[in-house]
Order: structure tokens, then sequence, then C-alpha cells
């Protein structure tokens, strides 16, 4: 006998046998059993998820003489015969190349006629493809079809069909299968198959299917020809890191690697498309990926590494461009201008690209602490900098922005002189003789925070906690401090309110972080006291301000003769009042 494809020879052939369809299967096989059985079904789902399959099923236990509990035996000649395609109780029609209005008359002229079997079943496949006319005549047939026809209506693209086809039809959507169940299913096939295949392979293989059975069997059946995966195809994870590391040379490098190995830019496109999307799913749940731990680790590094703002982006700029695509006359040249637009953002004057830089710039920013403030009496670095060319900084222009903030940060922490101090003398006059600039000092880290200088106040600490020191925390240290405020803030540290004392004794295992960036941000030691509101001491209420008393016997009168209106009597009782003219 001629070989016969895997998906072929272990393609479903009872209810139990169909894989990841039981909503499918067991409503058919109750149907079949109580004979309550509809005239038209509509099967609609992704492609090699059991929509003939089950068809051919349903026809089965239909004709069966042995069905049991709604389940064919599978041994009988109706069943044979159905298995084998030669059953004239089975007429499938392929309505993406028999679309017109002639091939549907001549299907429906045929419906009235009789059959060994007891139900006559016409399978129409990709049925959305059909004409307005052929969907119109398949119409009238099923608003009154003979007493022994069923329809079953196969389709991809439900959305496509006639609602007047659709409503006369029950309804049942076929789903993806899921990794864990592909993968049990292609260990049983390679295991009844003979096919020595590794486990790891199997589960390539079963990634590679994306939930549907008959491509993971293909997929299965190269691999066992093949003798193993093919190593030598280039890996998507390339152009994930050109696009991590900003780096457009070796995004251009693995787009011409892709292409130099005959791979068409679309799928080089969707296939890192695919990639960022997962990237963006590990950063909600990592059960979501469905990957073996080491590929999710990969992925979680890199989604951290590209952030979420850069990775909606590189979806959205991919996305447009495989629309694009679609009429370019050379699919890689778009592929490429997308990729040295993502490595490039400030090529890119989108919106998108925009709110891209600005996240890296603030986790830029986040990563490093503010600068301690000058000793008192000593003017701020950024103020007494003389005039002049500015000499290049490490770490480009975001080092210079952090530099400038800390300065204009310090400046306002200074004291300012009082009107009544005497001017200090200004330093000699430089030398006529230019030096070169120093470089700047970089920044103390946080574990170098001193003892020294002024405790924050309770508002201090409240505004930094706000614009800064809240965002530059960990994801986990942020979301259980977020909920809490500080109530003082003296010598002894900081006073940290927090709902209850579980979630105090929460907040207590990540402290040490916290204080770390207080530290940091106010360039000396702050201490946490974590309380619950309970404990937490009540706000300190002014005391109220002294109302200015008046005498009434110290108010003079005014002689008679003088007054010449009621305002001239106010304004020599009041002494220093002014009438305002409006």
């Amino acid at each position: 006998m001629a070989y016969q494809s895997l998906y072929r020879r272990y393609r479903s052939q009872k209810w139990s046998e169909l894989k990841g369809q039981d909503h499918v299967s067991t409503t058919l096989r109750n149907a079949v059993r109580e004979g309550r059985v509809s005239h038209a079904y509509l099967f609609s789902g992704p492609r090699g998820t059991g929509k003939t399959s089950s068809a051919r099923i349903l026809a089965k236990a239909l004709n069966c003489p042995n069905q049991a509990d709604g389940e064919p035996c599978g041994s009988c000649d109706s069943c044979v015969g159905i298995t084998e395609g030669r059953s004239l109780d089975v007429v499938e029609l392929d309505a993406a190349s028999n679309r017109g209005v002639d091939a549907m008359r001549e299907l429906v002229s045929r419906a009235a006629l009789g059959t060994p079997g007891r139900w006559k079943v016409y399978i129409v496949d990709e049925v959305h493809m059909l004409t307005t006319e052929a969907s119109n005549t398949l119409l009238k047939t099923l608003e009154e079809p003979p007493a022994h026809v069923i329809f079953v209506l196969a389709t991809t693209e439900p959305q496509k069909v006639l609602p007047t086809i659709r409503s006369r039809a029950q309804h049942f959507e076929f789903r993806l299968l899921s990794v864990e169940l592909l993968v049990a299913h292609l260990k049983w096939v390679a295991a009844d198959a003979g096919l020595d295949v590794p486990v790891e392979v199997i589960e390539l293989v079963a990634r590679r299917g994306k939930g549907s059975v008959r491509d993971a069997l293909s997929a299965l059946d190269q691999v066992a020809a093949a003798g193993g995966v093919d190593h030598q195809r280039p890996s998507i994870g390339e152009l994930m890191e050109a696009l991590c590391e900003r780096d457009p040379a070796r995004a251009m490098a693995g787009v011409a690697e892709w292409c130099g190995a005959g791979h068409d830019a679309r799928q080089v496109a969707t296939d890192l498309l695919e990639r960022l999307r997962q990237a963006l799913l590990v950063t909600v749940s990592r059960a979501l990926l469905g990957l073996p731990d080491e590929e999710v680790d990969a992925v979680e590094a890199e989604a951290l590494r590209l952030g979420r703002a850069g990775t909606v982006r590189a979806m959205e700029v991919l996305g447009r461009t495989l629309v694009d695509m679609r009429e370019a006359p050379d699919p890689r040249i778009l592929l490429e201008v997308a990729l040295v637009k993502l490595c490039r953002p400030e090529l890119d004057a989108s919106p998108a690209a925009l709110l891209e830089r600005i996240e890296r710039l603030e986790r830029a920013l986040a990563g490093r602490p503010a600068p301690p403030p000058p000793p008192p009496g000593e003017p701020p670095a950024a103020l007494s900098a003389p005039v002049g060319p500015t000499p290049p900084l490490p770490g480009g222009p975001a080092a210079g922005a952090r530099l400038a903030l800390g300065g204009v940060r310090s400046a306002a922490k200074s004291p300012a002189p009082s009107p009544t101090d005497p001017p200090t003398p200004g330093p000699p006059p430089a030398p006529s003789t230019p030096k070169p600039p120093a470089s700047p000092a970089p920044p103390a880290p946080a574990a170098m925070a001193s003892a020294d200088g002024p405790m924050p106040s309770r508002d201090e600490l409240t505004l930094a906690w706000g614009d800064h020191v809240l965002e530059s925390l960990s994801p986990k240290a942020k979301s259980r401090f977020r909920v809490g405020r500080f109530v003082t803030g003296d010598v002894g540290g900081a006073t940290f309110a927090l709902p209850n004392s579980i979630h105090r004794d929460r907040c207590d295992e990540v402290r040490l972080e916290v204080e770390q960036a207080l530290g940091a941000h106010f360039g000396r030691k702050v201490a946490m006291r974590l309380v619950t509101e309970e404990q937490a001491p009540p706000p300190a209420v002014p005391p109220p301000a002294e109302e200015e008393s008046i005498d009434l016997d110290d108010l003079q009168e005014a002689p008679a003769s003088e007054l010449r209106s009621p305002v001239d009597h106010v304004l020599q009782a009041f002494e220093g009042a002014t009438v305002v003219e409006e």
C-alpha cells in the first residue's frame, strides 16, 4: 500500500477520538441517541480542528445499524463506506471550487433522491465561498428540506455566511487545542506509528501546530521523515535582540539571514509579531504562554528590556507593515524600514515613538539616585558654573539632563541668603590660562547615603513619595506600599501607616528597599517605622491664629462739624483705613 500521511491515517473516526471538542461531540452524540437531530448544522472554527471529521462521524452515527449510545461502530458496511469515501449516503461539496449557482442547483435537485441508508448527509465545505445566488439557492432548500436530508455546512469564516443561512442552522464553534493536549496526542501518535521522536522535539512540533491537529500531525510527519528538526533555520530571537539593543545594523543582518535562507518577509514579520505578543502576555502572567520554563524566562527577559510601551509600539508598527505588504512590490523593504524605526525611535515622530522615548528616560532617571545637597553656604554647582561651552558628559544627553535636574533640586533645597546679611566676597579672579574642564563626579549610590543633613518633614516625604520614590521601586514593593501614607517625619525617622497588620507585615519584607530609595532621593539615611492606621498618631492641628480685638472705649469720637458722611465717620474711628473706589 502507498504511504498515508499521519493526519489522514489518524483522522478521528468516532466521537471518542475527537480531541479538544467535547462540547460538540457530547451534544451531537446525545442528539443521535435521543433522535433529536436537526436538519442543518453550521460548523465553524480554525483549520484542522475537526469540522469535516465531525460531519462524517455524524453521518456514520445516523446510518450505523449497530450504533450504541450515539457512537457508531466503525466496522459495518455503512461506516466503512463513509470512511473510504464511497458511500452514497454522504455527498461532499467543496464550495471553494464549486461556488457558482449551477453547482448548487445540481446538488439541490438530487437532494430528494433516496439512498441505501436512513439519512442522506450533505457536507458543504467552505460554505462562505458561495456566491450570493448560490447561497440563496441553498437557502430555499434549508427552509423546506426533505425529511431524510441533513445539511452540514463547514466554514472558517462564519461572519461571511448569509445571516439567513446562519439562523436556520445550529451553530457549533470549534476551538484550537491547547499545547498540553496536542503534546499528549502527538506522543500517542508517535508511539502507535513507531516513530522515534524525542519528547523535546514533540513539544516543538506541538507549538508549531498552533492548536491545529492537522498542522501538528503534518509537522510531525515532516520531522520524522527528516530525522530531526532543521537547526539551520534562523532564530527569531536575533531580531528580538536587535530591538532590545536598539541596533538597526543587527536587525538588517537578521532580515538578510532570514531572506537569504529562502523565507518570505511576510512570514518573518508574522513570526516576529507572534514573539512580541508573547512578550506582552508574559508581563501579565507567565501562565498565558504555555511554553517551557526556560523559554518563558527568555521571553520575560526580552519583555523587561524592551518595555511595555516599546512592545506595544513594535506590535502596532509591524501590524501596519503587514497590511502594507499585501500590495508592496518588495515586502522586504517595508520590513527593513519598520525595524529601523523600531530601533531608532528618534526617526519616528508618531505619538507611540515619543511615548517610548519618554518611558526610556523615566526608567533611566529612576535607576540613578539624586546627588546629595551642597553644604550650607555653598552655591549650587548648576548656578555657579561659568558660562561657556559645556564639556561632553559620560552617558550622553540623558546623563546631562540628570545632572542638571540634580543641580536644580539642590538649589531649591539651599537656604536663601537674608537681605540683611553682608555680601560674601567673591572668589579671586581666575588665571588667564584656560584649564580643561573637569569630568563630573558620578552620583553617590543609595548604599552610601550618609546620616548627616536635616531629616525631611512629612510634607517633603509625601511630595517625594508621589513624584519620584514610589515609581522607582520594584513592582513587588510598589504594589505593597502603594496604599500607605506618611504620618510623621522627625529626627528618629519616618512613620508610614498601612491599612492593617497583615499588610504591614508584608511591607516589612521589602522595607529595606524603600529605605534605600528614600536615602538615594534625600541624600541621607531615612529609617522607616511601619504602623497600622489604628496605631498612627493623630495629625498635628496648628493652634488657632490670634484675632485682633478692638476696644470700643479707645475709639475716638469725631466732632460733628467735621463729619460730612458716614464714610468720614468710619475713617475717623479707624485710623489708617482707606477708601477703595470700584
